[in-house]
């Protein structure tokens, strides 16, 4: 794209004249201030600008325009997470659309994204999108201006017919200056899934349980079978106790509201909270159980997350559920056959006015440049066409709700779509949304310690929130 710079007061009319069509030829509208092209991946820093420029004058939304051609030979940086086989996923699924409109996203993967994004926005070396898989970070830097409100870039009722409102209310963060639409999400996973190995499960006469009142008494059925139920570890190098926090953030979900989960999150209901307590403590009805954790609770803690379901394949299976998110599939035997082996229920709603909620974690997008290229950009990835390639070839989740049921290629991800789009309330993974000392420290050491019996729950609670306090 020309540079822009500031005209000197010895500049003859005429080329003033020249450099304002020159202006209108990049396609912008006016009053954009000093745009200068952003820097493609490893580039020198440039600087960059949030300024909202109206959309390009023509008929259609920016995404139409895009593929009238409009846009053709420009470029959108992006910079986010995905790197080696997911790099390659998503760049399989964006080909289509820089096909069809000649822009060229220019995507940029790092392991070390958390700790680079903010140097770069910093920096004023921002790209014009940037995908965060953990919106906790994208909020902070919501907070400095720096990221573009949404609300002014795309159709707001599009947003509501193509989203379940959960998304929208979780990608609606403080700004500068008030709420702003952070971001729009593009790919999710589902942590609200007991696995179990279907063939044996069917064999032995055993029913998918509804509720969890059903769930407690099939638990208990197949302990009086001679089989711990659960198979459940925590272990996880550093990151030790992660896996816990899914459980209390599930259970959450399902014995207070919606509201008070996003106040725990944030911080403005304890720890040490009635309602919290109470979630540790149907939790811990199952942990504390010897006879229905597989190796025995004190097991929990030295079992790695990812050896944790191998139980559940062995003939006969010495375990038979698992309460992990869809990723955990990677982990089980390259033999076996989703819908066939091994599939997922629902974790059941415990109280009913709570309906049926859904744990989710995800990539959320957020803009920080504003061309007319990058909105088009924008637009295309809430709509389900961004993903599909990617859902296509399985691991992933559409949240949008025009990604057709049929590009899953299992039925086992068809149910999971759908338990996405119908869900009452959907929230984000509360461990990744607290500040690090927390969600990453005081909560996963506070749950192990708790697990292993070094503290009982009262003190674990008080432990954990003290990661607040500090």
């Amino acid at each position: 794209m020309t540079k822009v710079r500031k005209a000197r007061t010895s500049i003859l009319l005429s080329l003033c004249l020249s450099l304002t069509m020159m202006l209108s030829a990049c396609g912008g509208s006016g009053d954009a201030g000093p745009t200068k092209e952003p820097a493609a991946s490893g580039g020198d820093t440039k600087e960059t600008t949030t300024t909202t420029q109206p959309a390009d004058s023509g008929s259609g939304s920016p995404l139409e325009l895009a593929m009238q051609g409009k846009y053709k030979g420009t470029k959108v940086t992006m910079f986010g997470p995905f790197v080696d086989a997911d790099q390659k996923k998503f760049e399989d699924s964006i080909k289509d659309f820089e096909d069809k409109t000649g822009i060229d996203i220019q995507y940029e993967g790092s392991k070390e994204f958390e700790a680079t994004i903010n140097v770069r926005v910093d920096g004023g070396n921002a790209p014009d999108i940037a995908d965060f898989p953990q919106p906790g970070l994208l909020a902070s830097i919501a907070k400095t201006g720096k990221v573009i409100d949404l609300n002014k870039i795309l159709d707001p009722e599009k947003l509501k017919k193509n989203y379940n409102q959960s998304w929208l209310d979780m990608g609606t963060m403080d700004g500068k200056d008030g709420k702003i639409m952070a971001g729009i999400w593009n790919r999710s996973n589902v942590k609200s899934l007991v696995w179990y190995p279907k063939k044996q499960f069917d064999e032995a006469g055993y029913k998918v349980p509804q509720t969890w009142d059903e769930m407690m008494a099939l638990t208990e059925q197949i302990a009086k079978d001679g089989d711990p139920a659960w198979a459940i570890g925590i272990e996880s190098g550093a990151a030790t106790g992660w896996p816990g926090t899914d459980w209390i953030e599930n259970i959450m979900l399902r014995t207070t509201t919606p509201e008070n989960y996003d106040k725990w999150v944030k911080g403005e209901l304890p720890f040490t909270s009635p309602e919290v307590k109470n979630a540790f403590e149907i939790m811990s009805k199952i942990w504390m159980n010897k006879d229905y954790v597989y190796g025995g609770t004190k097991s929990i803690v030295t079992t790695s997350f990812g050896d944790a379901p191998k139980p559940m394949f062995e003939n006969p299976p010495k375990a038979w559920f698992n309460l992990t998110g869809n990723f955990i599939t990677s982990f089980f035997p390259e033999t076996a056959k989703v819908d066939q082996d091994y599939d997922w229920f629902y974790l059941p709603p415990i109280d009913e006015q709570y309906g049926k909620p859904v744990l989710v974690a995800g990539d959320i997008y957020a803009m920080f440049n504003d061309r007319p290229e990058v909105r088009a950009v924008m637009e295309f990835f809430t709509t389900g066409e961004s993903i599909k390639n990617w859902v296509q070839s399985g691991g992933v989740i559409a949240p949008m709700n025009d990604a057709s049921l049929d590009w899953y290629t299992s039925e086992s991800d068809k149910r999971m779509a759908k338990l996405v789009q119908d869900a009452t309330t959907l929230r984000f993974d509360g461990s990744d949304l607290m500040p690090g000392k927390v969600g990453a420290g005081s909560f996963w050491k506070g749950m192990t310690d708790y697990v292993s019996g070094t503290v009982n729950l009262d003190e674990a609670l008080k432990q954990i929130q003290k990661g607040w306090d500090n």
